[in-house]
């Protein structure tokens, strides 16, 4: 049966449009039912500040030439030879935390986390939403040149060995900046199809303010999803003693392909992609029940996503979620993402609510399916190494998928425990809490957010001299001298969230100790858009 859009829903799309700012700057409306009418009369933190300065951070991570708005002022440009070696423009990106390298997977990945971030929680930003897109536009800049030839993917700049061998400035590196890449010969599907999500969720945060972009985005993913789709391969087998172990591919690339189709599905709306996750969703592994979500494994957050689509398969709930969620998609997509889940009963993507209700189920402790392990403190604990990325990701998705089933009027329900968005956000809001200070060491796991913070985190630009304090160069290894020094860093990486305590919520300040005291890309991404979601809620923005 062909679909319409009766007059009546134009008139409510008309309505909704009339209210609708450019680039997601969506206005709190005073009749929003979900909006806090009263907001609770005290916060132990201050959110809008520790948004500010999660959003800053990336500005520490910057390579390539620096922009006069720069304002992490103690780096200066580095990494302005990029690609040579390959006879291409690599110039730019992020290095992923406290080295010199340029890792095209976890990049791929904070894109993607950064755009989620501001797709669900932008209209709350204010301010920061313009910091928030200059974050995300250094990275695709980036993207767009490293997938500029076709079937071809340039996925890392610099010899990890070689640059884990000395401690030095970006600004000063002398190690080879060697280029590595996957095409046919060499795929490399998780990494490409990352890539493609990335670029696909950041086509929707530029498409209103920035049109031109978007579209030169969208196109893009399309065209490395295909490559990430007809070449399947791991590039974590052929690039192994490159990218491994550091950002070794442990999961497959069977998540990335369903994360990337999901992506691209939202930015789209070609019928294509949805029934890419109808034909290939059970052996891209959807029915997974792994609860950890990250750079490596995304399942988790194709569930979340996807657990979308029955939400809003119904015309009653596209009309309260036009009417009263302006701090979401556009509305123009959600008619015609509407449109597409009315003309098609996709009973198979009902299943990811239910994969998705799995995943909250897990992590309440005392449900009958529980399976999350926390610090004596309260802090959610995956692994030692960089745990806090968990803790980061699993608070957006919970709050995220609380602002999904509010809107549905929906709970979820853990055998006889029922499991209201009230408490997804309690939890959320503990675990961000801990983070920010309310732990047995009185200490915010970000740096230069409140009283107590890590000093001496795992971080060459931050641990050395400023270029203006020490314009000569630092050779490779005379730098290790400082690193395993008890000298707090003199540059402050404003913002940067570290690996985090361990499973007794003991933490060294050990500079030496990157499990524990090197910041990451990927641990803040996730988090700007929990924050923006909490300064809201305590009427901080």
């Amino acid at each position: 049966m062909a679909f319409s859009v009766s007059s009546f829903t134009l008139l409510v799309l008309f309505s909704c449009f009339a209210t609708f700012l450019v680039c997601h700057g969506f206005p709190v409306h005073h009749n929003n039912p979900f909006h806090h009418r009263h907001h609770p009369r005290f916060a132990s933190h201050n959110y809008r500040d520790a948004l500010t300065k999660s959003i800053l951070f990336f500005e520490g991570q910057r390579s390539g030439k620096l922009p006069a708005s720069q304002r992490i002022t103690w780096r200066r440009d580095s990494g302005l030879t990029d690609g040579s070696a390959m006879h291409v423009d690599l110039v730019g990106g992020y290095y992923d935390a406290g080295d010199n390298v340029k890792f095209g997977f976890p990049m791929a990945f904070t894109t993607t986390m950064l755009s989620w971030s501001v797709l669900e929680f932008g209209g709350l930003m204010k301010g920061e939403l313009q910091n928030a897109r200059e974050a995300i536009r250094w990275a695709t800049d980036y993207l767009l040149k490293a997938t500029l030839h076709p079937d071809t993917i340039y996925v890392q700049v610099g010899d990890a060995n070689k640059d884990h061998a000395c401690w030095e400035r970006p600004e000063d590196m002398d190690t080879p900046r060697s280029v590595y890449k996957v095409d046919k010969n060499s795929p490399g599907s998780e990494v490409a199809a990352e890539t493609a999500a990335a670029l696909a969720a950041a086509s929707l945060v530029f498409r209103r303010c920035d049109p031109t972009y978007a579209k030169l985005l969208v196109r893009r993913a399309i065209r490395v999803f295909q490559f990430a789709d007809r070449y399947r391969g791991a590039y974590s087998n052929g690039l192994k003693k490159y990218v491994c172990p550091f950002y070794c591919s442990y999961s497959g690339y069977e998540d990335e392909l369903l994360w990337g189709a999901a992506w691209l599905h939202k930015a789209t709306k070609n019928p294509t992609y949805l029934n890419y996750i109808q034909v290939n969703g059970q052996t891209l592994g959807a029915a997974q029940f792994d609860n950890t979500f990250g750079w490596d494994n995304k399942h988790v957050g194709a569930r979340i996503l996807l657990s979308k689509v029955p939400i809003l398969a119904s015309s009653s709930l596209f009309v309260k979620y036009c009417i009263y969620d302006h701090q979401s998609i556009k509305m123009i997509d959600v008619v015609l993402e509407s449109q597409a889940f009315l003309v098609q009963k996709v009973q198979s993507l009902h299943d990811y609510k239910d994969h998705a209700d799995n995943f909250i189920c897990s992590l309440i402790q005392g449900a009958p399916f529980s399976s999350a392990q926390y610090t004596p403190g309260g802090l959610l604990f995956k692994m030692n190494d960089s745990n806090m990325q968990y803790v980061t990701s699993t608070s957006f998705l919970l709050l995220s998928y609380a602002k999904y089933l509010t809107i549905a009027r929906k709970i979820v329900n853990c055998g006889a425990t029922a499991v209201t968005p009230k408490r997804l956000r309690n939890i959320a809001k503990k675990q961000v809490d801990y983070l920010l200070g309310d732990n047995p060491l009185k200490m915010s796991y970000m740096v230069g957010y409140g009283p107590r913070y890590p000093q001496r985190i795992h971080h060459r630009g931050s641990s050395l001299p400023s270029m203006a304090a020490h314009p000569a160069k630092i050779q490779c290894s005379s730098g290790f001298s400082v690193m395993k020094s008890q000298s707090p860093n003199p540059n402050i990486l404003v913002g940067a969230i570290v690996g985090g305590p361990d499973e007794h919520d003991r933490f060294p300040d050990e500079r030496s100790d990157y499990e524990q005291s090197e910041p990451a890309t990927y641990m803040n991404a996730p988090l700007v858009g929990a924050l923006a979601y909490l300064a809201h809620s305590f009427g901080q923005l």
